[in-house]
C-alpha cells in the first residue's frame, strides 16, 4: 500500500523544493517513489518544472496536463489514481493556501483509507504567516478546503539566498509555538546544505538542497 505524504503550505514557503528534497532522498535509499505535482493553479514554482532532474533520479512525476502551455485550464491526469494502488513512496505537492488546497480534497476519501502524513510547512519569513497566530489561520483554512488534518509542521523559515544561521535559529521559537498551538509537533527544521554544519544544536535538522529558484537568483 502507498505511504502518502502530503505536502502543503502558504504560497511560496518552500513547500515544492521541500518535496523535491524528499523525493531524491526517497530514491537515494532505493525505494520506489512518486512525486505528484498537484498544483493547478500557481504556475510558477511547480514540482514538475524540474522533471528532468526528477525522473533522472529514478522518480515518476505524475503532473498536471498542459502544464507547460498557455492553457488556462490544465488538469489532472487520470494516471493520478494509480497512486492509490502504488506500493512505495507517494510525495504530493499541494498547490498554496486554501484555494490550491482544495483539488486535494478530490481525494480525501482514497487518501484516508490508505493512511497519510499531511506535512504543514511554516516559513516566518512570508506574509500571512509571519505570527503562530497567522499560521494556525493559514493551516486552518488548508484543512477545511481539502478536509485533511494536518500531522506535523515543518519549519522552513528562509530568507531565499540571503538566509543565514540566524535567520534559522530566530524562527525556532515561532515554530515551536505554532507547533503548541496546533497541537501537532514539529518533525523537522530545513536548513540550505551549506548551513546544516553550523546548526547541529537543532534537534531534527533536515538539510537540503535548493532546487527552485527565481527567475533573478
Amino acid at each position: 500500500m502507498a505511504n502518502i505524504k502530503l505536502i502543503c503550505g502558504h504560497y511560496g514557503c518552500g513547500k515544492t523544493n521541500l518535496a523535491i528534497n524528499m523525493a531524491l532522498d526517497t530514491a537515494k535509499k532505493g525505494s520506489p517513489v512518486i512525486l505528484v505535482d498537484l498544483d493547478i493553479v500557481n504556475p510558477y514554482f511547480r514540482s514538475s518544472d524540474y522533471a528532468d532532474l526528477i525522473k533522472n533520479a529514478g522518480v515518476r512525476i505524475i503532473a498536471p496536463n498542459f502544464g507547460h502551455t498557455n492553457l488556462d485550464l490544465p488538469s489532472l491526469p487520470a494516471e493520478i489514481y494509480s497512486i492509490f494502488e502504488f506500493d512505495g513512496d507517494v510525495i504530493i505537492d499541494v498547490g498554496g493556501d486554501d484555494v490550491g488546497s482544495t483539488v486535494l480534497g478530490r481525494f480525501s476519501k482514497q487518501i484516508e483509507s490508505c493512511g497519510y502524513q499531511m506535512l504543514y510547512v511554516i516559513n516566518k519569513h512570508r506574509v500571512m504567516t509571519a505570527s503562530p497566530e497567522e499560521s494556525v489561520q493559514m493551516l486552518h483554512d488548508i484543512e477545511s478546503a481539502c478536509r485533511l488534518k494536518a500531522t506535523g509542521i515543518v519549519n522552513n523559515s528562509h530568507l531565499k539566498q540571503e538566509t543565514t544561521k540566524q535567520t534559522i535559529l530566530e524562527s525556532m521559537d515561532y515554530a515551536k509555538e505554532t507547533a503548541k498551538q496546533l497541537c501537532i509537533p514539529l518533525l523537522f527544521t530545513t536548513a540550505p546544505r551549506y548551513l546544516a554544519k553550523d546548526l547541529r544544536e537543532i534537534e531534527y535538522l533536515y538539510p537540503i538542497d535548493v532546487y527552485v529558484k527565481t527567475l533573478w537568483e
